[in-house]
């Protein structure tokens, strides 16, 4: 019988304290975003009181939606602005003001929680690599600074909570993580609302904005739908009206929603979440050397923490950078059952770009929209490519894909989900096919408004980038939407 429970209340926000001559440093955290993928950005907000418990929500699915914005966010976001344009001119973008020492950031982590032991220390090495990219590529304002630390801290103060976790409770380390689903494919080709719908199943189990943010302590069955991290993390992600007002025409977010499954690995530092928000150049070039499989081990050991007391069969995950890692995933997952997701490149590569302009403009100078349009062409051409050198390099893992194309998942979700199961020899209860029915019917297309963007307005050649993903849109029979 598992007791012991962590008296340890809702998580703390960091943010800094240091004000600058005549201009206080704000109190606030930035997303952390696995974008032009997306994993829903998690923003700290300020000085917010440890609240009472939540009632579940009333969106569908159970989850909480992000909120149209409110009169005062395109007030504060000028206002940060502004604050960004003063730190500039007088403060050097803040880096006097705010630290991105590793040892630093290690030493306000301890002190935050009170606990030193890291865990395995080899996520020293990437979390050092990452900092200096930071420093030397990012080109950080000081709200950039201000999120960036504050998101180290809070991503090593889980690492120090959910360590002490797995002492106390060795059983955690037990947990059996069975054939679990995960849908990947081309960013903005549907794997957000496919995996939103397949969360309305009661028998699986999608990971909540809530819990991947703050996983310590493990989450309970009992108060899973009234955790005080709910209405805490729903005040925190409230703060992204201000920091990014167009983010809600881009993708959904709510604590109550699915979250992206990628957020789990930053936690070992070798992780696609950073590149999503920030221009990390030479971190990036690193990274996509390295072998894949501690992050996916991460991966792993998150989901154990995440169902010791909250069980659940089957996980239900979703992350388009899951292309460019499908061996670390397999030799982590050997029974996982993936489900692809397909979509005309040319409707892919602007909305990406253009997402990514959202998500990174309130943390960095002014940005040349031809250099991010060639960045986002170059990231998921090559992925494209490495998913069909995959599929057509392992053909013994035939059986765990199936794939979706993006007009049959537009045009008939529900058949789409039924074809899933069979496949996968999964029973779809006529529970889970009624809330499946309502969530689509809750929830059309551009429900927050449109997101408008062009090829053009990123430098993007269309028959270039054509070209570039002809041997992808070939393995795949993927033809040109208009």
């Amino acid at each position: 019988m598992k007791q012991d429970r962590i008296q340890t209340g809702v998580p703390e926000v960091f943010a800094p304290q240091a004000a600058a001559p005549a201009v206080a440093a704000p109190q606030v955290a930035a997303p952390q975003v696995a974008a032009p993928q997306v994993a829903a950005p998690q923003v700290a907000a300020p000085q917010v009181a440890a609240p009472q418990a939540a009632s579940p929500a009333a969106a569908p699915g159970g989850g909480a939606g992000l909120r149209r914005p409110r009169p005062w966010a395109a007030l504060g976001n000028r206002m940060l602005g502004g604050l960004n344009s003063v730190s500039r001119l007088a403060l050097n973008d803040g880096r006097s003001l705010v630290t991105l020492d590793l040892d630093a950031l290690l030493e306000k982590s301890s002190k935050q929680t009170g606990l030193h032991d890291f865990g395995e220390p080899s996520f020293r090495t990437p979390l050092g690599i990452l900092l200096r990219s930071f420093e030397e590529d990012a080109r950080l304002n000081l709200i950039g600074r201000i999120t960036v630390q504050s998101e180290m801290v809070r991503v090593l103060s889980n690492r120090l909570r959910m360590q002490r976790d797995c002492e106390l409770f060795p059983g955690i380390a037990g947990e059996k993580i069975e054939r679990p689903i995960f849908i990947t494919g081309l960013p903005r080709s549907g794997t957000t609302f496919l995996h939103a719908l397949l969360a309305q199943d009661p028998a699986c189990r999608a990971p909540q904005v809530w819990e991947v943010m703050h996983p310590s302590p493990p989450p309970e069955t009992g108060s899973y739908r009234s955790d005080p991290r709910i209405r805490y993390t729903q005040k925190q992600l409230d703060w992204i009206e201000v920091l990014m007002p167009d983010f809600d025409k881009c993708h959904t977010i709510g604590a109550r929603l699915p979250q992206e499954c990628i957020a789990m690995t930053d936690h070992s530092f070798l992780s696609y979440v950073f590149e999503s928000m920030y221009f990390v150049t030479s971190y990036r070039a690193w990274h996509d050397r390295q072998d894949k499989r501690p992050a996916y081990q991460c991966h792993r050991r998150f989901l154990q923490h995440l169902q010791w007391r909250c069980p659940g069969a089957p996980w239900v995950l979703k992350a388009p950078s899951h292309l460019m890692a499908l061996d670390a995933l397999f030799q982590v997952y050997p029974d996982a059952q993936v489900v692809l997701t397909h979509r005309d490149p040319l409707k892919v590569l602007p909305s990406c770009a253009s997402f990514a302009k959202v998500l990174r403009a309130p943390f960095t100078g002014p940005i040349d929209l031809k250099e991010l349009g060639a960045e986002v062409s170059r990231r998921w051409t090559d992925s494209a490519n490495l998913l069909t050198a995959f599929r057509s390099e392992q053909p013994e893992l035939r059986s765990n894909f199936f794939d979706v194309g993006y007009p049959e998942l537009i045009r008939d979700p529900i058949a789409v989900v039924q074809g899933i199961y069979r496949y996968f020899d999964r029973e779809l209860s006529p529970e889970a096919e009624a809330a499946m029915r309502l969530f689509v019917v809750r929830n059309p297309k551009d429900k927050m408004g449109a997101h408008l963007y062009s090829l053009e307005e990123f430098g993007l050649d269309r028959e270039t980038e054509r070209g570039h993903f002809q041997g992808y849109t070939d393995y795949f029979g993927i033809a040109p939407e208009r």
